[in-house]
């Protein structure tokens, strides 16, 4: 029998996601309290992306980025809103399907409907909480969370009649935390992988595999199970920064809301927060690290190119704020990694690498990487040739589009890859009511305008990386600041919204969170 170890098979592709995962909440980054042993390996023997964004920072947008390799201006999706069909006929695991790869979904797609497959073979679901699911006065009964999740239906044969709500925490809350109630086996961090776990044993064993393993946490609710919160119980925390610029009065409270996006959140609240989250992250990696074992069991963690990322960051307290969809970095910044045990794609190990790259990154980067053609649709670029060091008779067999099995043929072939130039900045931004914002970055300088308001913000990365002053108005950075407008006048000119006629940005223009053509 033929297995996807043997040499003349492409390699396997695990893409593992977190929701919710700030940038810097790695050890091998520098993180003063955070464990993420596993993480911190896959990092050390492979490549790092220190400068990785998600270009519309919440779930919706970011996923379909993934999905379809777009930036947000082509896939459509500006902000968060659920319940529009997801259409796209180009997917990752549908070009990888087509291709002859075994695609399987485990965890949280956040696509709608529910169980669209989008390519995939096989999806085993589980979204998290999903307010639109669960709302029961406007979805269809064969679309209600009950009939749709099937962690939640897992977890009820177990444990009779329980629900995702049971430990009264909301599944946005960012200040609210408190232990996970039942085994740790029956947590959803345990069951993404355990199902994932089965799917190596039910995979067609005559195929090359597409793996999305994908968590829910660490986004709220912050429930880790007990032992990892114990972990954190006497760690030193450093308190959030907060810049010059933010709103530090909270004078309506809202810091005592237990699902607030802004204000002062008593110490002791914020501090059991940031445990649980750091919990939940640690939980996580130790989950991979069971994965990886068991790939390792199976003979395919050598065959199996892997890469992790989050959909997008948690401002945990950053400038009095909370969750994600604000421009700063730590809502918009995201880990990334990617290792290649089998020493397919000749990375450069241990590199950190400070190139700008998005969700959109991925498709194209996957896709090469399986030595499937790129569809024109997709605008994201392949990462490979900034991760690789001197090519291997491999590298060069994926990049040509040769079959593994006939390797002996290009002994003693070189080749000199070189990175083409990549792209100089990035354009993100986020359709949300009177918050709503867009923002440039090219790693170094961010350059931030709120629609509704007309407000400016200008930071300097290299010199101020926690974003605390505002230099906006400082005289010395008046022409970058003139520079980075100017860009974006030319990257909303022609918009729907009308945010810029071509020669200036236009204040106060309705935000929406989905561009027509989504709809069409």
């Amino acid at each position: 029998m033929t297995t996807s170890s043997d040499s003349s098979q492409r390699p396997n592709v695990l893409l593992i996601t977190v929701d919710q995962m700030r940038f810097d909440c790695l050890s091998i980054a520098g993180h003063p309290v955070v464990e993420t042993p596993n993480l911190d390996e896959l990092a050390r023997t492979g490549v790092r992306f220190d400068r990785a964004y998600s270009a519309t920072p919440t779930c919706v947008p970011a996923r379909a980025a993934i999905f379809t390799g777009q930036s947000q201006r082509t896939h459509g999706r500006v902000g968060y809103q659920d319940g529009v069909p997801w259409n796209y006929d180009t997917t990752l695991p549908g070009e990888l399907a087509k291709a002859g790869y075994h695609t399987q979904c485990v965890g949280k797609m956040h696509v709608y409907p529910a169980r669209r497959l989008l390519g995939f073979h096989n999806v085993v679901l589980h979204d998290g909480y999903l307010h639109h699911n669960r709302n029961r006065s406007h979805v269809a009964a064969k679309d209600h969370y009950d009939q749709v999740d099937d962690y939640l239906n897992w977890l009820r044969e177990r444990v009779p009649g329980a629900d995702l709500t049971d430990l009264g925490l909301d599944c946005n809350a960012s200040t609210v935390a408190r232990p996970w109630h039942l085994p740790e086996m029956l947590h959803p961090t345990n069951w993404t992988v355990t199902q994932s776990i089965d799917f190596l044993r039910r995979r067609d064993p005559d195929k090359p595999f597409f793996l999305w393993m994908s968590f829910v946490r660490p986004h709220p609710p912050f429930d880790p199970p007990q032992a990892y919160l114990d972990l954190y119980a006497d760690a030193e925390f450093q308190a959030p920064v907060v810049g010059d610029w933010a709103d530090g009065d909270d004078a309506m409270q809202e810091g005592l809301n237990p699902v607030t996006f802004r204000g002062k959140v008593p110490q002791r609240r914020l501090k059991q927060a940031m445990a649980a989250y750091y919990a939940l992250i640690t939980h996580i990696d130790h989950q991979i690290g069971r994965f990886l074992q068991v790939l390792n069991e199976y003979g395919e963690l050598n065959n199996t190119i892997i890469m992790f990322t989050s959909d997008h960051g948690e401002l945990l307290g950053d400038h009095h704020l909370f969750r994600k969809s604000m421009p700063y970095e730590g809502s918009t910044r995201v880990p990334f990694i990617v290792n290649d045990p089998g020493g397919w794609l000749g990375l450069k190990q241990g590199a950190v690498l400070s190139e700008v790259i998005e969700m959109r990154d991925i498709m194209p980067s996957l896709l090469e990487a399986a030595s499937v053609p790129i569809p024109s649709s997709v605008d994201g670029q392949s990462i490979w040739k900034l991760a690789r060091a001197v090519p291997t008779e491999k590298t060069d067999a994926l990049i040509e589009g040769t079959a593994v099995s006939d390797l002996p043929a290009l002994s003693g072939r070189t080749r000199n890859i070189e990175a083409s130039a990549w792209r100089s900045y990035l354009h993100g931004e986020q359709a949300q009511g009177d918050a709503s914002n867009h923002w440039l970055t090219n790693g170094k300088e961010k350059y931030i305008w709120f629609s509704q308001t007309g407000v400016e913000q200008y930071f300097d990365l290299v010199h101020d990386p926690l974003e605390l002053h505002n230099a906006v108005h400082d005289s010395e950075k008046a022409a970058r600041v003139v520079y980075w407008r100017n860009i974006l006048v030319q990257e909303l000119s022609g918009r729907e919204e009308g945010y810029s006629n071509g020669q200036k940005l236009i204040v106060g223009c309705r935000p929406i969170a989905t561009l027509s053509h989504v709809y069409e």
